[in-house]
């Protein structure tokens, strides 16, 4: 029997068993300061983990003897609060994911690896006296040290090194050399005092973006979720800046949350023109301090707004008065894997629990949240015309059938790009295939490079001479002889970016030309040169993958082309239709942004397929309400709510066995009518050398569906087959893959 005296604190560790441990307070602390909240360091086995204090009790299923002291507490004073931990125990209820998992992702790794939440002073430089006086020509045998000291001479206030990275390439030795002359110093970081809220005039507002702007800002002080739709090029940015500026004049923070870190760049350039506030960035191309500075300057309320992609949405803010989620209908705000949330529903549930309002804006909004606006969840606000002088493109489709296409371009489209760029404008083709070719096959034999730990070939990757899986990274060398004949006739089949790059630069060798895929921005701060090349009329034709389809601005690219539009027509899952509609349509929207007429051309070998006859004559909205009917016939989500569980191992007959087990727990508890699909074998059924299977759950009401969840998990845990399997649960799956 435990003491009525003794304390004991019930710890949440990042760890995937769905529980708190017990453990006694760290020897001689004194009792009076243990908070709920605090970070603490506790003995796990043979090793050491850092976990959070959830529970202070007086009792334990496990005798006061037996339990350990913990090791020691990291904080004084909690870092989440009592409202962050609310919103942590919804979504571990909701997703029905391990405990310890979600309150841990809260923090920045530096923080969960059990490090203080101190701020890591970051280096700031300065010209000296000396600096500021020398006669420039002294320099003039080292032009890399001389050019950062105009830099600098250049500044109004000290510069950080990520500001000099933004400018130079290779600048740390002429940094140094400079410190070494006595010409830099290091500082620290300068305090600007705030004069006025903004450095730049807003924009004009045309009328529908002044009524959004009004609507929003009527309800500052109240939860309201608002459905921002506005045509590609309609000024939703600007909207949102000028509702940014009224929450900002009530001293409140904003959280404004964007799909892809390619975005992040060019959002925060335009912030930090608008607003003489402290703007933080929160993405993974980050480094841990890097990280952990942004998360703890909201946290502390140093900084006023945060942009970030999904890994921000939990971030502490104390004083948050205003959430903006950007390209809503982003598949990449739901994370897919370990805990598989959605940042845009817990970013709802977050303002809902705080009563203030949260904007979701895109040009192509999912039909979950156009049923939420049926449903009146959401208000909708529209933007139905460009901003300024633009006006919307001209979509074209272009049948290539029995035409002799060179590398994937028909002569029509060829003579298109031809007429563009003599009138001196751009032309941006879209291919969401990165590589040179997605099949090599033997001309001789019909051999075909697979990879051997996936089901699904290894993609030809000329420049680097190398075949890769981009499912598990794995890479050969190109051969030259067919392993299975050996015959020397290895042909790459099928189109990849880098094959078209080849035959643009052939066909249009006096132009400039550009790749934007992952391989060719791998390097750090490369994407932002490719695009501010752009930007200044130094690339003539950019040809790209989905990086390219949201969020950019080329004023002078008036012809958008994508090269293959039916690659999304014949899919298995049910969402393939609505992402290939958004993607035609956030793709068409880079055309004719400024005040030259915009065309859309989209070749295709389906010239009678509904859908692209749909999005080209009516739109996206008369697609999405089709769309919307198709599935509510069906009983698809919205209609409906989904739950997939997954399980794979390297014995295939291993994941169904525990399916089936699985499916035989339900049986007993299926009180609801849960509708159990499967278990059937994943779409790519092995992946990484491992056999994947999956069953999946539905029903009309999302509270017998968590029921059932909710009974079902502790007895799944239990299996004996889940001991030999790697399973997992994501509620509402976008992807079924």
């Amino acid at each position: 029997m435990n003491s009525p005296t003794l304390i004991i604190l019930s710890v949440a560790l990042p760890i995937p068993i769905n529980r708190l441990f017990d453990y006694l307070p760290p020897k001689n602390y004194p009792l009076s300061q243990l908070q709920i909240g605090l970070r603490i360091k506790v003995p796990f086995g043979k090793n050491t983990k850092t976990g959070l204090i959830l529970e202070l009790n007086h009792n334990s299923n496990i005798e006061s003897r037996k339990l350990k002291h913990a090791e020691t507490v990291i904080d004084r004073t909690p870092l989440l609060t009592n409202q962050d931990l609310q919103l942590l125990y919804w979504a571990h209820t909701y997703y029905h994911h391990p405990i310890g998992d979600v309150f841990m992702s809260a923090f920045p790794t530096r923080l969960r690896k059990g490090q203080p939440g101190e701020l890591k002073q970051v280096p700031y430089f300065q010209l000296t006296t000396t600096g500021k006086t020398i006669k420039t020509q002294k320099l003039h045998k080292a032009p890399k040290q001389l050019a950062l000291l105009q830099y600098f001479k250049a500044q109004a206030s000290a510069q950080s090194h990520a500001n000099i990275a933004a400018h130079f390439k290779l600048w740390r030795p002429a940094l140094k050399a400079l410190l070494t002359k006595n010409l830099i110093e290091e500082t620290s970081k300068p305090s600007l005092p705030v004069k006025q809220l903004t450095k730049q005039t807003p924009l004009q507002a045309n009328t529908q973006q002044q009524q959004a702007i009004d609507t929003i800002t009527a309800h500052l002080d109240k939860f309201t979720v608002y459905l921002l739709e506005g045509v590609t090029g309609s000024g939703k940015t600007e909207v949102y800046l000028q509702i940014i500026e009224k929450v900002l004049a009530n001293k409140l923070q904003i959280l404004v949350l964007l799909p892809e870190i390619t975005l992040t760049p060019q959002l925060e350039a335009r912030f930090k023109q608008r607003f003489s506030v402290a703007i933080e960035t929160y993405h993974s191309k980050h480094n841990e301090t890097q990280r952990q500075n942004a998360w703890l300057n909201m946290q502390k309320n140093n900084s006023a707004i945060l942009l970030g992609t999904r890994s921000a949405l939990l971030t502490p803010i104390p004083k948050l008065g205003l959430i903006i989620l950007d390209e809503e209908h982003d598949s990449s705000f739901k994370q897919q894997e370990g805990f598989r949330f959605s940042a845009r529903d817990i970013a709802i549930v977050r303002a809902k629990m705080l009563n203030i309002p949260i904007v979701l804006g895109s040009a192509t909004p999912s039909l979950e949240s156009l049923y939420n606006v049926a449903q009146k969840r959401y208000q909708l606000l529209r933007l139905p015309k460009r901003a300024g002088n633009a006006s919307p493109p001209h979509l074209a489709l272009l049948d290539i059938r029995n035409q002799k296409l060179q590398e994937g371009l028909s002569p029509a489209l060829i003579q298109e790009i031809k007429n563009t760029l003599a009138k001196k404008e751009q032309v941006l083709l879209f291919l969401n295939r990165r590589g040179f070719a997605p099949t090599l096959i033997c001309h001789g034999c019909g051999w075909v490079a697979q990879c051997p730990r996936c089901d699904s070939n290894l993609v030809v990757h000329y420049q680097q001479q190398k075949i890769r899986c981009h499912h598990c990274s794995s890479e050969q060398t190109l051969p030259k002889q067919c392993p299975a004949c050996k015959a020397y006739e290895l042909k790459p089949l099928g189109l990849g970016t880098e094959r078209v790059e080849n035959v643009l630069r052939s066909l249009f060798p006096e132009h400039a030309t550009v790749r934007l895929d992952r391989d060719s921005t791998q390097r750090k701060g490369a994407l932002e040169q490719y695009l501010d090349a752009i930007n200044q009329g130094k690339i003539d034709i950019i040809l790209g993958t989905q990086m390219l389809a949201k969020g950019h601005h080329f004023p002078n690219v008036t012809l958008v082309v994508l090269l293959d539009a039916d690659s999304g027509l014949f899919s298995i899952d049910y969402h393939a239709p609505e992402r290939l509609a958004q993607l035609v349509t956030q793709v068409a929207g880079r055309a004719g942004r400024a005040d030259k007429k915009g065309r859309v051309i989209m070749q295709t070998r389906q010239p009678e397929h509904p859908l692209l006859n749909t999005l080209i004559y009516h739109g996206y909205q008369a697609f999405a309400q089709a769309a919307l009917a198709e599935r509510e016939e069906a009983e698809l989500p919205p209609y409906s709510y989904q739950a997939l569980l997954r399980a794979h191992a390297h014995d295939q007959h291993i994941p169904l066995d525990f399916l089936n087990a699985v499916i035989a727990i339900i049986d007993q508890y299926n009180r609801y009518d849960v509708l159990i699909l499967g278990p059937v074998a994943a779409p790519m059924a092995k992946r990484i050398g491992q056999f994947r299977f999956q069953l999946l759950l539905q029903h009309k009401q999302r509270k017998y569906l968590h029921g059932l969840l909710k009974e079902l998990l502790p007895h799944i845990s239990k299996l004996k087959q889940a001991r030999k399997v790697r399973w997992s649960l994501d509620i509402d799956p976008l992807d079924l893959y």
